[in-house]
C-alpha cells in the first residue's frame, strides 16, 4: 500500500528530474559544437563555461540542502524550475564569451539546487527513513534523461537552431517542470534549521547510532571517485573503444549499452538488493567498473559490450547509493545540508573529469583505464572499511 501511495510523487519528481538533467548535464553533448560555431568560439570555451556551472553547483549544494531541511523541497524545486528557464533563455541570447559564462553561471545555480541531491532531500524531508524505495524510483525514471534529452535536443537544433533548442528547453521547464514540482506535497516548516543529525549517546529515537567520525569523509571520497569515473566514461568511452581497435559504429553501439545497463542495475537494486543493506549493494556496484576494465584488457574490443554492461550497472546502483547511504548512516535530520556537503567534491570531480581523463588518454591511450580502475578499487576499499549501520 505504501508503494501505491508513493508512485504518483515518484513519477512527478522523476519526470521533473529527467527534464532537469536532459536540459543541462546532457545539453553540451549535442549543442556544444553548433553553439561554438554560431558564436565563433572554440568548443573548449563552451565546455569551460559548463565546467564553471558544475563548480557553482558544488558550492551551492549545501545551502540548497539546508533550505530543503528547513522548508521542504517544494519551494526550492519550484524556484529551480524558474532558474533553469531563465538560464536557458539567457543562453539562447548570448553573443560572446561573457554572456556565455554568465548564462551557464545561472544554470549552475539551478543545478546546485535542482538535480538529484535536491530531489533526494525533498523525499527524505517528506518520508524520513522510508525514502529509499522512492529514491530508487526517481533514479529509474531519470535514468532515461540522455535517452530522451539527446534526441530532443538534436530535433530542436535541427529545426530551430541551437538558440531555438535552448528556448524550447526553457519553455518545457515553465510548462512542465514548474507544475510538476509545484505538485509536491508541502512540508511543515521546522522551528529552526536542522544543522546536524543527533550523534553520540544522546541520539534521538529513530536515528541511527553515531557513525565513525570519518564516515562522511569516506562517503565523500567514494562518490567523488566513482562520479569522476562515470563522467570520464560518458565523455570518452567511444574514443577509448576506437583507440583500442573498435570501429566507430561499433563504439557507438557499445556506448549505447551503458544507459540500459544503468537502468537494469537500478531495477536489480529495487527488486533484489533492496532487502540488503545499501552498503553491500554499493560494494558490489563499485566492483563493476574494475571488473569491466579487466575483461577489456584481457580480451580486447570483443569484450567492449561486457565492459559497458558492468560499468553501466555498477554506475546505476551507485547513483542510488548517493542518496541512501547518507540516510542510513546519519538519519533524516539535516539530510539535505549533509548531502550537499558530501556531494560537493563529486561535483568538482565531475567538472574536471573530461579534461583530466582526456589528458590521460592522450598520454597512455587505453592504458588510462588502469587509472579509472584504480579509482574504482580505491572506492571499493573505502566501502569495505565502512561497517553496516543499524537498519531502521
Amino acid at each position: 500500500m505504501a508503494a501505491e501511495r508513493n508512485w504518483p510523487l515518484v513519477l512527478r519528481l522523476g519526470t521533473a528530474q529527467t527534464l532537469a538533467w536532459g536540459s543541462t548535464y546532457y545539453l553540451p553533448a549535442l549543442l556544444a559544437r553548433p553553439m561554438a560555431d554560431g558564436l565563433g568560439l572554440p568548443v573548449s570555451h563552451i565546455w569551460a563555461a559548463f565546467t564553471v556551472a558544475l563548480l557553482v553547483s558544488a558550492v551551492l549544494g549545501p545551502l540548497a540542502g539546508r533550505t530543503i531541511d528547513r522548508w521542504g523541497g517544494r519551494p526550492v524545486l519550484m524556484g529551480t524550475s524558474v532558474l533553469f528557464a531563465l538560464g536557458l533563455a539567457a543562453l539562447s541570447q548570448v553573443q560572446g564569451t561573457v554572456g556565455l559564462v554568465l548564462a551557464w553561471l545561472l544554470i549552475g545555480v539551478a543545478m546546485g539546487s535542482g538535480l538529484y541531491e535536491a530531489a533526494f532531500a525533498a523525499l527524505v524531508r517528506l518520508k524520513g527513513t522510508g525514502a529509499r524505495a522512492s529514491i530508487t524510483g526517481i533514479t529509474l525514471i531519470a535514468g532515461f534523461a540522455s535517452t530522451v534529452g539527446w534526441p530532443l535536443s538534436g530535433w530542436m537544433e535541427a529545426g530551430f537552431g541551437w538558440r531555438g533548442a535552448c528556448l524550447g528547453w526553457a519553455g518545457l521547464h515553465l510548462l512542465l517542470g514548474l507544475p510538476l514540482n509545484a505538485s509536491i506535497p508541502r512540508a511543515s516548516a521546522l522551528p529552526e534549521p536542522v544543522r546536524d543529525a543527533p550523534a553520540g549517546p544522546q541520539a534521538a529515537p529513530g536515528e541511527p547510532a553515531a557513525p565513525h567520525p570519518w564516515t562522511a569523509w569516506a562517503l565523500s571520497y567514494v562518490f567523488a571517485a566513482t562520479w569522476f569515473v562515470s563522467t570520464a566514461m560518458a565523455a570518452h568511452l567511444p574514443t577509448l573503444l576506437v583507440a583500442n581497435g573498435a570501429t566507430l559504429a561499433g563504439a557507438v553501439a557499445i556506448g549505447a549499452l551503458v544507459g540500459p545497463a544503468q537502468v537494469a542495475g537500478r531495477l536489480f537494486e529495487f527488486g533484489l538488493l533492496r532487502r540488503l543493506h545499501p552498503l553491500l549493494a554499493a560494494r558490489a556496484a563499485a566492483l563493476g567498473h574494475p571488473l569491466g576494465v579487466a575483461c577489456w584488457m584481457l580480451f580486447g574490443p570483443v569484450a567492449g559490450p561486457v565492459f559497458a554492461l558492468l560499468h553501466g550497472a555498477g554506475n546505476g546502483i551507485l547513483t542510488i547509493a548517493k542518496g541512501t547511504l547518507p540516510l542510513v548512516y546519519f538519519g533524516p535530520g539535516g539530510y539535505g545540508q549533509r548531502q550537499g556537503l558530501i556531494m560537493a567534491p563529486s561535483r568538482v570531480a565531475q567538472a574536471f573529469a573530461p579534461l583530466v581523463f582526456g589528458a590521460c588518454i592522450e598520454r597512455w591511450g587505453s592504458g588510462a583505464l588502469w587509472i579509472s580502475s584504480a579509482l574504482g578499487l580505491s572506492a571499493l576499499a573505502c566501502l569495505l572499511w565502512l561497517r553496516t549501520a543499524p537498519r531502521r
